[in-house]
C-alpha cells in the first residue's frame, strides 16, 4: 500500500473514531432525556426535571466536543480525499449539506432552548424542545448514515462526461434500502451507549449511596431502554444488515467470518484465528451451518466463500475485519445478556439492593463504545477496497499532492489536540458526576436560567 494512502486512511480513522465517541452519547441520551421530562409532566414530580436536567448538561459537554471534532472530517474530504470529493461530491454533497444546515440547526437551535429556556417556557414548550433535540440530533444521524450507506451501496446517481458521478434521483439516495437498515442498526447502538451510561452513572450514586432517588431512576430507565434496544440490535436491525452484506457484499460477508471455502451448511464461526496465508481458520469454534440459515434461512444453503472471488477484491485487511466483527457480535450478545438480567432483578423489586449487579452495570459503562468502533470498522473495512462500492477504489481517491510526511504532520497535531479535549472533556463530565443531580437547582452556573 503507498505511504501516503496508509497514512490518509489512518488520519481519517483517527478523527473519525475519536470524533464519535460523542455524537453516539448525544443520539443515545436525546430519547431517555425526553423520556424523563414526559415524566416530569405525567406524575408532577420535579425530581425528574431535575434528572432530565443534570443529563442535558452532560448532553451539552458532548455536543460541544462532538461539533469541534467533527468539523475537522469535513475538511478532510478537500485536503486528504480531494479525488473522493471531485468523482463522488455532486451525490454525498447533498446528505451533508444538509446535516449541517437543518439537522445540526434544528439541535443546537433547541439545545439552547432546552439549557437555557426552563423558566422561560411553559412546561409544555420546555417539553417540545426536548423533543426538537432529539429528532434534530437522530435526523443529524440519518443525513450521515445515507452519505455512508451510498458508499456502500450506490444508487440514485448518474456517470458524467468528466468520469465523476451526479445525483439523478434524491430520493433514490435517502430511501436507499441500505441506508435504512444501516440507521436503524447504528442508532440502536447509540441508544444502547445512551442506556448503558445513564445505568452506570445510577449504578455508582446507589454503590456510593449518594442521590440514591435519581441513581434509582437512571438505573430504572436505563436498563429498560437498553433491554429493548439490546435486543432490537440482534433482531430485527443486525439480521437484516447482515442479509443485505450477504447480498450485495458476498466477498465481505466471506472476510468477516474467515470464511476461505465457501460450502452448502455453512458454519457460524464463533472463535478462532484467521491465517490468510494458508487460507484457514486456526482453531476454530463453530456453530454447524448456522451461518447458512442466517443469511439464507435454509439450514443447507451455499455461501459463497474467499476463493469465489479474484484477491484483488478481497478486503484488504481480513484478520482486522474478523476480530472487528466478533468482537462486535460478541458484546452486542453480552450487553443483551447484562440488560435481560438487570431487567428481571428490577421487576423483581431486587435490582438496587443487589450491589454485585450494580457493579456489573458500573463497570460496563466503556463496553458500548468498543462495541460502536468496532461496528463502523466491521462497516468500513468490509468495504475496502472500495471507498465507492464498485465504482471508485480506496488507493483512487485520496489527495495525490498531499505527501505522506504532510499527512503525518497533521495527524500528529490532530492526536495531540484531541488529547487535550478528551481530558477537558472527561474533567468536566467528572465534575457533572461528581456534583450531582440534586442541588441542580441551587447551582450558581444553573443552565436553565
Amino acid at each position: 500500500m503507498d505511504n501516503a494512502l496508509l497514512i490518509h486512511r489512518l488520519h481519517f480513522a483517527f478523527t473519525i473514531t475519536f470524533h464519535y465517541l460523542f455524537p453516539q452519547l448525544t443520539m443515545g441520551l436525546a430519547p431517555l432525556i425526553v423520556i424523563l421530562k414526559t415524566l416530569a409532566m405525567r406524575r408532577k414530580q420535579q425530581i425528574y426535571n431535575l434528572a432530565a436536567r443534570y443529563w442535558a448538561r452532560i448532553f451539552g459537554i458532548n455536543f460541544v466536543i462532538g461539533v469541534v471534532t467533527g468539523i475537522p472530517m469535513e475538511f478532510q474530504f478537500g485536503t486528504n480525499w480531494a479525488r473522493f470529493s471531485a468523482f463522488a461530491g455532486g451525490v454525498v454533497g447533498q446528505t451533508l449539506a444538509m446535516e449541517a444546515m437543518f439537522a445540526f440547526f434544528l439541535e443546537s437551535a433547541f439545545l439552547g432552548l432546552f439549557l437555557y429556556g426552563e423558566k422561560r417556557l411553559s412546561e409544555a414548550a420546555h417539553w417540545w424542545s426536548a423533543v426538537a433535540v432529539f429528532l434534530g440530533s437522530w435526523l443529524s444521524g440519518f443525513f450521515i448514515i445515507a452519505t455512508d450507506a451510498w458508499m456502500q451501496h450506490p444508487v440514485g446517481y448518474l456517470p458524467t462526461a468528466s468520469g465523476s458521478v451526479q445525483l439523478s434521483s434524491f430520493w433514490a439516495l435517502v430511501l436507499n434500502p441500505w441506508a435504512w437498515w444501516q440507521y436503524a442498526h447504528n442508532m440502536g447502538g447509540a441508544a444502547i451507549t445512551g442506556s448503558f451510561v445513564m445505568a452506570s452513572v445510577g449504578a455508582l450514586y446507589l454503590l456510593m449511596r449518594q442521590h440514591a432517588e435519581f441513581g434509582k431512576i437512571f438505573v430504572k430507565v436505563g436498563v429498560t431502554a437498553g433491554v429493548v434496544f439490546s435486543i432490537l440490535q440482534l433482531y430485527p436491525t443486525g439480521d437484516a444488515q447482515g442479509r443485505l452484506v450477504t447480498r450485495n457484499q458476498p466477498v465481505t460477508l466471506a472476510a468477516m467470518e474467515a470464511l476461505f471455502t465457501g460450502q452448502p451448511g455453512a458454519p457460524l464461526m464463533i472463535l478462532g484465528q484467521p491465517d490468510v496465508e494458508e487460507r484457514k481458520l486456526d482453531n476454530p469454534l463453530v456453530a454447524p451451518k448456522v451461518l447458512s440459515f442466517l443469511t439464507y434461512r435454509r439450514w443447507e444453503a451455499e455461501v459463497k466463500g474467499l476463493d469465489a472471488f479474484p484477491q484483488d477484491l478481497w478486503p484488504t485487511n481480513i484478520p482486522l475485519l474478523y476480530y472487528s466483527y466478533h468482537i462486535m457480535v460478541g458484546l452486542g450478545t453480552l450487553f443483551i445478556a447484562v440488560m435481560t438480567v438487570s431487567a428481571w432483578l428490577l421487576w423483581r423489586g431486587k435490582l438496587f439492593d443487589a450491589r454485585w449487579m450494580l457493579w456489573v452495570l458500573l463497570l460496563s459503562l466503556p463496553f458500548p463504545y468498543i462495541a460502536n468502533t468496532a461496528g463502523w470498522m466491521t462497516a468500513e473495512l468490509g468495504r475496502q477496497p472500495w471507498l465507492v462500492y464498485g465504482l471508485m477504489r480506496t488507493a483512487d481517491g485520496y489527495s495525490k499532492n498531499v505527501s505522506a510526511g504532510n499527512g503525518m504532520f497533521t495527524l500528529i497535531g490532530f492526536m495531540g489536540m484531541y488529547l487535550v479535549l478528551g481530558i477537558l472533556f472527561l474533567f468536566l463530565v467528572y465534575r457533572e458526576i461528581a456534583y450531582g443531580p440534586e442541588l441542580q437547582a441551587e447551582r450558581p452556573d444553573q443552565m436553565a436560567g
